[in-house]
């Protein structure tokens, strides 16, 4: 086991600490989980970088990695839907986890048919996981309400925008397989 996949599976394992934390009846306990995701951002970043540079890339780290985003943000996004109880924070939440489960099932089919590098991971699909990670992290940070100066929920209300962008940007691509006889 190397370093790269301990942060990743590092990530997976800050999920339930992440989700006990924002429920403890502290005062700052949003801006301790908002600590705890900005961690686990952080490990996506270096266990990628690691992996690259030591060359260290492997088959279960391919899997695990993406995994463990999308585990983590939807974890961090059914909590703050939870906590600003707000049809928009709702929207919001299923635009970003919708995506997710369209986007992997769409690569999964393109992989089948041999066609993976169509849907490889973009520019705008980096951008919106950015857009993404800040987000959450404003949105865990500051006090929940719903207010049009908040700035979490501008940047969440971004981050959407940028998820349907990118996914119209991976269908786009993918059309003219999706469009082929079912022999393809």
């Amino acid at each position: 086991m190397k370093l790269p996949n301990i942060l990743t599976l590092l990530r997976v394992a800050l999920i339930p600490i992440l989700v006990v934390v924002w429920f403890l009846p502290l005062s700052y306990a949003g801006q301790t989980t908002a600590a705890i995701f900005l961690l686990a951002a952080l490990t996506d970043w270096f266990d990628g970088w690691l992996a690259r540079r030591w060359q260290q890339e492997s088959a279960f780290g391919a899997f695990l990695d993406p995994v463990a985003d999308k585990l983590m943000v939807a974890a961090a996004l059914v909590l703050l839907v939870d906590a600003f109880n707000s049809v928009l924070v709702t929207l919001a939440a299923m635009v970003i986890i919708g995506r997710e489960i369209v986007v992997s099932s769409l690569r999964e089919w393109m992989a089948e048919i041999g066609q993976r590098g169509q849907v490889a991971v973009s520019w705008l699909g980096k951008l919106k996981t950015s857009a993404q990670m800040v987000a959450i992290l404003l949105c865990l940070a500051l006090p929940v309400k719903i207010d049009l100066m908040h700035p979490g929920l501008w940047a969440l209300g971004l981050a959407a925008a940028l998820t349907l962008w990118s996914m119209w940007s991976y269908l786009r691509a993918a059309w003219p397989h999706l469009q082929a006889p079912s022999s393809e």
